[in-house]
């Protein structure tokens, strides 16, 4: 370990946490101590008498329940699997210019190279420590990850950590920058080899998997009370041992840093600012462009790639970004790989279970789909299937068709259906008047609905509510009932100053989605079915995904929003020749004349909130839009 200060602190810390160590050994050992002392003593006749004899017949029992205790205590924290972060290993055939540039990065700052590569689906790098033998390396036939992997049962020296990059820098940064970012992360295997560090470490995350493992639901009363024990005892040392883990890791990071000063020091400020830009691209592609998909059972597999168009996009949009668009005449990290497409595709599979869920491989419900296809597969049918379910929550409300010609003759689905209804002057009350239960002026009655007035808005509404209460629920499953002046479970702050049309059919379409997101689905695996032979060996937990959902749930305003827009969508693309497509800052977007449309969204809130469709109207005109037209479902 080299002589920074911020090295010799981390080995200060180190120590503390290894004292403490001692310390939980001392207290689990002091009472087999006195037990041999009084044994000790009583064989040479010296501590006799009944205290003595009383002291033996209870200390020696309890000591040896405390030997007991604490090795099943150390066996549980030695074997417990920590917890290893999902990742996508990269062999060194597989990227031997990746790898000859790291070791050339430790050789110049004089720390040992990282044992492997893998990939993350994130913008973030760091060294993770996968010595442990629940991690240990898989025959050498099967993966690489690990240099020298199968060659040896058992380590003799100890393994460098792995070293964990982000797949959307590799796409997006060139080589030189990535070289700056990666050298104080590598530089970090420098404090990592110590062996105070290294043993302080394993301890940490010995009692952390520890935590874990009793934390698991059990079943069984026996081994339920035994790991409750093990939790409180490691939770107990974890405690104690906080702060000076923490003073540890960022001494650690101080040192690696210092060290890492001589080693492109001038390009990696450059480079961090490609770093906070990979990360806005990266977090705009996954909530606005990925997720739409993932929600369709399809995975876009060249996400990494979309990072590149997507910033590429936003330079062309802001002038602020310009300067970072010349630099895409580099030489670009993800040259450093053998076959990149294949590297891009599992990362972004492994993004998808990551903040999604699902499962582990391609399906029929669960298939990549390609950004040429993406308009087509995605947003077109994204469309097409929300305006069908909002043309079928309309059919159970009872709303009539429109009154147009060819509406009426036909009875297919149109989007003047929609506007009428939600237009109705009778009813265009906001939601939180009608929830209050004051009067709102008189009811009316038109074609549209087949009663109005605030005890059937109410009424609808609190009937969409039990439905979706049922849903989520189960169908075995009663949903609680709820007490006179209980909070809606539909939030009205989120549906107040809406009309009472919208408040209700909102109500009905987070009803009917939450219905359907509960029916069991061929792309949700089921706990109990067996995983795949190739994630059966798989060595992080899988069972909670996705582990880091990128949203919470549409509110019901927006998933009305959403049905609406959808639904003038498809009356665009079927009555005036518009088309799908895809922005890659803002996901699905309607393209007319090959431009999008960004005015739409405006008018979509007026008709919601104040019932006003003479906006939208407007706008529907000004298009060549026919809203009386039928259109086609999904």
């Amino acid at each position: 370990m080299g002589v920074e200060a911020g090295a010799q602190a981390a080995r200060a810390r180190a120590l503390a946490v290894l004292r403490i160590r001692s310390r939980a050994l001392a207290v689990a050992l002091l009472p087999a101590a006195v037990a041999v002392v009084l044994l000790a003593g009583a064989a040479g006749d010296r501590l006799e008498g009944p205290v003595w004899d009383t002291a033996r017949w209870v200390l020696t029992p309890f000591a040896v329940l405390v030997l007991l205790a604490a090795a099943g205590i150390a066996l549980v924290v030695a074997r417990a699997r920590p917890a290893m972060s999902p990742t996508v290993p990269v062999t060194e055939d597989a990227a031997p210019d990746l790898y000859r540039m790291v070791r050339d990065l430790a050789d110049r700052l004089d720390v040992p190279a990282p044992s492997a590569i893998a990939l993350t689906p994130d913008c973030d790098s760091w060294l993770e420590d996968r010595t442990h033998p629940a991690h240990g390396p898989p025959p050498a036939e099967e993966h690489h990850d690990i240099a020298g992997a199968g060659r040896q049962a058992h380590r003799r020296h100890p393994v460098a950590p792995v070293l964990v990059i982000g797949s959307p820098f590799l796409w997006w940064m060139r080589v030189g920058e990535l070289r700056a970012v990666l050298a104080p992360v590598i530089a970090g295997t420098g404090p990592s080899a110590h062996p105070d560090i290294a043993a302080a470490r394993r301890f940490v995350r010995g009692l952390d998997a520890a935590v874990a493992v009793a934390s698991e639901p059990r079943r069984e009363p026996v081994s339920r009370a035994v790991l409750a024990g093990v939790g409180w005892v490691a939770r107990l040392l974890l405690r104690s041992c906080r702060v000076h883990a923490a003073e540890m890791e960022r001494g650690v990071a101080a040192a690696a840093a210092e060290r890492a000063q001589a080693v492109d020091y001038g390009l990696r400020i450059v480079a961090q600012e490609q770093v906070g830009l990979a990360y806005a691209g990266w977090d705009r592609l996954l909530t606005r462009v990925a997720l739409p998909a993932w929600r369709m059972g399809r995975w876009p597999s060249r996400l990494d790639a979309g990072v590149v168009a997507a910033l590429t996009e936003l330079s062309r949009r802001d002038r602020l970004a310009e300067g970072f668009a010349s630099r895409l005449g580099e030489r670009p990290a993800c040259d450093l790989l053998e076959e990149p497409g294949t590297v891009d595709e599992a990362a972004s599979l492994l993004a998808a279970r990551l903040f999604h869920g699902g499962p582990p491989g391609s399906g029929p419900d669960w298939s990549p789909v390609d950004w040429s296809e993406y308009p087509d597969e995605v947003v077109d049918r994204k469309w097409r299937l929300d305006a069908a379910r909002l043309h079928r929550v309309l059919d159970t409300m009872g709303v009539r068709p429109a009154s147009g010609p060819a509406a009426a003759a036909t009875g297919a689905p149109t989007l003047s259906r929609v506007l009428d209804h939600l237009a109705d002057p009778g009813t265009a009350r906001t939601a939180g008047t009608t929830l209050a239960g004051s009067p709102a002026g008189p009811a009316a009655s038109g074609p549209d609905t087949a009663a109005s007035g605030p005890d059937t808005a109410v009424s609808e509404r609190e009937t969409a509510v039990s439905e979706r209460e049922t849903a989520v629920a189960g169908p075995d499953t009663a949903a609680p009932a709820r007490a006179p002046g209980a909070p809606d479970p539909l939030d009205d702050e989120d549906l107040s100053g809406t009309t009472a049309p919208s408040a209700t059919l909102a109500a009905r379409l987070s009803a009917e989605l939450a219905r359907e997101e509960a029916a069991p689905s061929p792309a949700t695996p089921s706990p109990a079915s067996p995983l795949p032979a190739s994630d059966a060996a798989a060595l992080w937990d899988d069972r909670a995904l996705p582990l880091f959902p990128l949203q919470p749930p549409r509110t019901a305003r927006e998933l009305l929003a959403d049905h609406l827009t959808a639904m003038v969508c498809c009356a665009a693309m079927d009555t005036a020749g518009a088309t799908p497509g895809l922005d890659w800052l803002d996901g699905p977007t309607l393209l007319i004349d090959g431009e999008r449309t960004a005015d739409l969204a405006p008018k979509v809130l007026t008709l919601i909130e104040d019932g006003d469709a003479t906006p939208l109207r407007v706008w529907l005109s000004q298009l060549g839009i026919r809203p009386e037209k039928p259109v086609r479902l999904g």
